[in-house]
């Protein structure tokens, strides 16, 4: 077995909604059937227990290695605690080659996953270790360095239960939720519209004291001190106990509390002079609280404990502190719900405060404290007090947080308990936290969780706000580009700021970010994360879906031009029109609930997605009396069509009628795919919710010029005769440009075309016998990309296909794509002409202009 590629798809994609691992995986010999391999299952069985069930038949064939290799990365994952359930395998067209899909969480794990996979099955096969568990405790650690803490992933969990999609920005904490104009980021707890300054004011300890005392919140007496002796002379001042702690910290980092001696306090000092300048103020008696203020509320308290034993009267403290970490919610850092405990120098230090050392036996009942601040990063836990916070004591956070400026705030006060005003019990607010913890409030030690990720989101969105702009999907063989365009101008025309991305490059608000092929899932993210896209459209090729999956997660239209015959065929494992089908589908399968899928009805293969699409269907097409079409109008359902010379939106007894005279791309109503493409795109605007009005006078105002749509039929005179660039490049574009043509008086037409090395040789000579039916001369050029082809092979082929051609009587062979469309001018009289099929849009259109202006 042997692992030839590996893919990570990141969106929706050919095989499932997951994100996914696809590797294509060559299995030769009796690799094939792994019942021939004598006593493979059951080494394999011996050194995984866990793999599951390993069916005998998949798919009508033997089992094979690929899809044991599915199965163990799949199980691997799921055994590491990854949510992962689905996995595919499927034979392709070669002999013992499969495309192994199989699902991940994080993309790391998944690849690394496979790997361990592999080396399982070779393990099993050669009859030599493998160690399972250290490849799960391997995974493990990874998905816990990967995945996001509990915090911030508390707030992703909340928007995901509430459809409002997310993205990482870094391999850190820092998410974006929503898109486009409507998007708002936070980085861990923190969200986007707190500013800078209320971050720099809460990590000022001592400047935070001055401004809460100026709101009325209770605070303790001290002050910023700039040595120890200095230290020990405010202690003097505030009266003993107090507390030493750095001006600027966090996680209670060199924090020492309940200190009432001379080396006591030099030791703090010591320990918070680590962190930055030091602090002293007083210490208050009680327990330690943890107030969140999300917004302008308390939306959840905590009691925090310091870290602690409790004695056997026979395990020293090492052993109960070993004991205690053996909890599987304890762990290192912040990716579990609590922290191990640590016997560092600290904690030795608090212990020879209680007259103990980490090897003393403490008595049965003795509680042994093993730091003076009561932070979960050092082992502490969590008790929700949150039903029990007395009002006064809410509204004191909260004037806490509004006075520094948080939108999220960790508020710490020192009290006897929650129950009463703080005033009353000579308790205060300690200090305040931006980006505080969430995690001792989803799953405190004791009590109930509390949805504070739920809050978080409530103010970034309102109450039913998904934090969506419209999307709008464009896939189909031929008129992608023309219809994506033509979407982008009527929402443009409706005064949205546009995103689009197309082959031609990337547009937002009508200025171009990026140029070439742009129709991928990386280009769509990136418009997504533009802040002043109200609107987007994406034209969605082949390839990306292939490479990545869709850069959405689901779409507000989905648009399907067509399919026919097909395009590309024989590339990546899609060699039949039925399998391109399987593949364009995949925007319709990912159209959101209250969305719609326009189809054409023309077109059986693309009529057939109706099935699988999860929210509505618009079908369209010229003929309105179409089966298809017929059927869904009879249901009440949307359709597009043609009544003569008017374009017609009929929704039950409802109709819209458009006249195509002032529909200036179909040149009154003449050129058939262009219809099409107005219809599609007019289907889409609908489906947006676009006013008729305004979808009117964009069809009106939109033109098929160079500027508007380059190479999609862009019409130009020279001297008296007629120029058409296209860049049709398959035998669907063909046909439908010589229908378009036979529609154009011309004493004598001609063409010049090229072709593709990637396309298979029936499809490139199929082009040629299409145009020698209707063009006298007929120009072959070879472009620069031969693409694997030999060169002359491509021109072979062409000429091929013009053998017994009806009309055509001049042929051509030109090395260059400029100097043919100069032979093709350098033959044209008044009254003819000539369609020039460009392969380099820009530069070709840029040429042909040049030629034009000089007449």
């Amino acid at each position: 077995m042997k692992v030839t590629r590996t893919r990570a798809l990141r969106g929706p994609n050919l095989w499932s909604r997951h994100t996914a691992i696809e590797a294509v995986v060559a299995c030769q010999g009796d690799e094939n059937a792994i019942s021939k391999l004598a006593g493979f299952e059951d080494r394999l069985r011996a050194r995984f227990p866990t793999i599951g069930e390993l069916h005998p038949m998949v798919l009508g064939q033997p089992l094979a290695l690929a899809h044991v290799l599915e199965n163990a990365a799949v199980a691997l994952q799921a055994q590491a605690g990854c949510a992962v359930n689905f996995g595919h395998t499927s034979p392709t067209m070669e002999e013992g080659v499969y495309q192994v899909v199989f699902q991940y969480s994080e993309e790391a794990v998944g690849r690394r996953a496979a790997e361990l996979a592999e080396q399982l099955i070779a393990a099993a096969q050669a009859d030599t270790p493998f160690d399972a568990e250290a490849a799960i405790a391997e995974l493990r650690d990874l998905d816990e360095s990967e995945r996001l803490g509990p915090s911030t992933g508390s707030i992703v969990d909340a928007a995901v239960a509430r459809g409002i999609p997310y993205r990482r920005l870094t391999r850190g904490s820092l998410v974006q939720f929503g898109w486009g104009s409507k998007q708002r980021r936070i980085q861990a707890a923190e969200v986007d519209s707190t500013s800078g300054v209320a971050e720099s004011i809460a990590q000022d300890k001592e400047l935070t004291k001055q401004l809460l005392n100026a709101a009325g919140v209770p605070v303790p007496l001290g002050r910023p001190v700039t040595s120890a002796e200095d230290g020990w002379a405010a202690a003097n001042e505030i009266g003993l106990p107090v507390v030493v702690k750095p001006q600027d910290g966090n996680q209670g980092k060199g924090v020492t509390v309940n200190i009432n001696s001379r080396e006591e306090l030099f030791a703090a000092y010591d320990s918070a002079a680590v962190y930055g300048e030091v602090m002293v103020e007083k210490f208050l008696p009680g327990f330690d609280f943890r107030l969140l203020v999300v917004g302008d509320r308390l939306v959840a308290a905590a009691r925090r404990d310091p870290p602690q034993v409790i004695g056997d009267g026979s395990s020293t403290v090492r052993q109960l502190v070993d004991t205690v970490n053996l909890d599987p919610r304890r762990g290192e850092g912040h990716a579990t719900s609590l922290t191990k405990i640590r016997l560092d120098d600290i904690a030795i230090g608090r212990l020879e405060s209680q007259g103990l050392t980490p090897d003393s036996v403490p008595a049965r009942g003795q509680r042994v404290v093993l730091r003076n601040n009561a932070n979960l990063s050092t082992g502490g836990t969590a008790t929700d007090v949150t039903d029990t916070v007395h009002p006064e004591v809410a509204a004191r956070a909260v004037d806490a947080a509004q006075m520094v400026g948080l939108h999220i705030c960790g508020v710490d006060m020192v009290c006897e308990n929650v129950l009463r005003p703080l005033e009353e019990q000579h308790g205060g607010v300690v200090e305040v936290n931006a980006a505080p913890g969430l995690r001792m409030h989803i799953s405190p030690s004791f009590g109930r969780g509390r949805a504070v990720g739920e809050a978080v989101m409530d103010t970034l969105f309102a109450h039913g706000d998904d934090g969506r702009v419209p999307v709008v999907a464009v896939t189909g063989t031929n008129g992608k580009t023309t219809t994506a365009r033509l979407i982008n101008h009527l929402l443009a025309s409706s005064g949205l700021r546009t995103g689009m991305t197309n082959t031609d490059g990337v547009y937002v608000d009508g200025r171009q970010t990026d140029s070439g092929d742009c129709s991928g899932p990386k280009s769509a993210r990136n418009v997504l994360m533009h802040p002043d896209v109200d609107a987007a459209v994406f034209e969605v090729a082949r390839g990306g879906i292939l490479r990545e999956g869709l850069g959405f997660d689901r779409c507000q239209v989905a648009v399907v031009t067509n399919i026919g015959s097909g395009d590309h065929l024989g590339l990546n494992y899609i060699t039949t029109v039925e399998d391109l089908a399987v593949l364009k589908r995949v925007i319709v399968r990912n159209v959101a609930p209250d969305g719609y899928a326009v189809l054409n009805a023309a077109d059986v293969n693309v009529a057939a997605m109706a099935a699988g699409c999860p929210g509505n269907v618009i079908f369209f097409t010229a003929d309105r009396m179409h089966p298809v079409m017929a059927t869904h109008r009879a249901q009440g359902k949307r359709t597009v069509y043609v009544d003569q010379d008017t374009l017609v939106a009929a929704e039950g007894s409802w109709r819209e009628r458009i006249a195509l005279r002032d529909v200036p791309i179909t040149r009154g109503g003449s050129i058939g795919f262009q219809v099409d493409n107005v219809m599609a795109a007019v289907a889409a605007a609908w489906g947006v919710g676009l006013d008729w009005d305004t979808i009117r006078s964009g069809l009106a105002s939109f033109m098929n010029d160079a500027a508007g749509v380059p190479g999609r039929f862009n019409v130009m005179d020279y001297r008296g005769a007629t120029v058409i660039a296209d860049y049709g490049h398959n035998t669907d574009a063909m046909r439908a440009l010589v229908s378009a043509v036979d529609t154009m008086p011309a004493k004598k037409r001609s063409v010049v075309i090229s072709g593709a090395g990637d396309r298979r040789d029936s499809d490139i000579r199929d082009q040629t016998a299409i145009l020698g039916e209707a063009f006298d001369d007929v120009i072959l050029y070879q472009d620069a990309a031969q693409r694997g082809r030999a060169d002359g092979e491509v021109m072979a082929l062409l000429r091929q296909g013009l053998q017994g051609a009806a009309r055509t009587r001049y042929v051509d062979e030109i090395r260059g794509e400029f100097v043919a469309i100069d032979a093709a001018l350098a033959r044209l009289q008044p009254g003819d002409l000539s369609l020039i099929l460009v392969d380099q849009v820009e530069e070709a259109l840029a040429h042909l202009a040049q030629r034009i202006a000089a007449g």
